[in-house]
């Protein structure tokens, strides 16, 4: 049985600690770790593992095979760094790092290892929804893809959330969804300034506008609305030459009541991508007990981080600008 010990112990890493348990076959989880001592403590009585005091004393612990980070954005780079270190395999929920530098670092100590070791926490590519688009894309049926039009909102948002935020930790995932789906870099970028909804508390940037355009001349746009007031709600709609292709809604059922038919909308996220957590868990201790890794990688965390970082730089310039990326490593081909 495959080892895993978590590193931070919050709302996701207390689901990857569940979910590990009792949905994804072939592992135990052996143990926790999270900077707040008295919450791993908790933790770790609760689910019967061992308590570690550190991430990195639980890094190198013999009774851990592979790790999973969930801990906040700042720490992941690091603790990465130190498990490439250990040789052991790595879950890091996205970002990779909180900026580019991190990356860059982690790519470096993964090439002279000479294997990859890192897969990120990008799980919207498990979504069968978004599955499905990408089949049909790569399948040339509805020609060549021109345009993604996208939206990423939330109810809200905790004390002291940033307007970079909102492109580096939450609209990453629409960073790393658009390149999956349409298979290629971003060469150009921007972020656009539009009129603020009443419904956010003003200290972040709501709604913002993401601009991208990719290296064969596809376009994007991302509408990033981190405050609703409604509910968590995922657009996606792809533009090809011979049709469209819309992400679907999750099933939900129509309710008839006091002369209105409505549909409920989520306001979770762990519940949106539920089923897509779930096989990235059971696809990454596959990939870690066979020593071939096929989720995510070091360069898709580095490549989301690089657009994330030049999109924010460019909020205030007002200028579509170059998105510039190192030669990719033959190892991440």
């Amino acid at each position: 049985m495959l080892k895993i010990a978590i590193i931070g112990c919050g709302a996701i890493g207390q689901d990857h600690i569940r979910r590990l348990i009792n949905i994804v076959p072939g592992c135990v989880v052996t143990g926790c770790s999270d900077y707040v001592s008295e919450l791993a403590k908790k933790t770790a009585d609760k689910f019967g593992i061992e308590y570690f005091s550190s991430g990195e004393e639980l890094i190198h612990s013999d009774n851990v095979d592979a790790v999973l980070i969930a801990s906040s954005d700042e720490s992941h780079a690091g603790y990465v760094l130190e498990c490439i270190k250990a040789k052991k395999y790595v879950f890091c929920e996205k970002p990779l790092s909180h900026n580019v530098e991190g990356c860059e670092k982690i790519l470096t100590e993964e090439v002279r290892f000479g294997k990859p070791l890192v897969q990120v926490g990008f799980m919207r590519r498990y979504d069968p929804g978004y599955a499905e688009m990408k089949r049909i894309i790569d399948s040339g049926e509805l020609g060549a893809p021109l345009i993604i039009h996208a939206a990423h909102r939330n109810v809200s948002q905790p004390a002291g959330y940033t307007t970079d935020m909102a492109v580096s930790n939450s609209g990453i995932h629409e960073l790393d969804i658009c390149r999956w789906l349409l298979n290629e870099e971003y060469s150009h970028g921007q972020v656009l300034k539009v009129r603020q909804s009443s419904c956010s508390d003003k200290t972040y940037d709501n709604p913002q506008i993401v601009l991208l355009q990719t290296e064969s001349g596809a376009r994007i746009d991302v509408e990033l609305q981190l405050s609703d007031a409604y509910g968590y709600d995922i657009q996606c709609q792809v533009v090809c030459e011979k049709g469209t292709i819309d992400l679907p809604e999750p099933t939900s059922p129509v309710i008839r009541t006091n002369a209105r038919r409505c549909t409920p909308i989520l306001t979770d996220w762990k519940e949106r991508f539920v089923e897509a957590y779930d096989l990235e868990m059971i696809d990454w201790v596959e990939g870690v007990k066979r020593e071939n890794l096929n989720g995510p990688s070091s360069w898709d965390g580095y490549a989301a981080c690089v657009a994330a970082e030049t999109l924010n730089q460019s909020r205030d310039s007002g200028l579509f600008v170059p998105i510039n990326m190192q030669k990719k490593p033959a190892m991440y081909d």
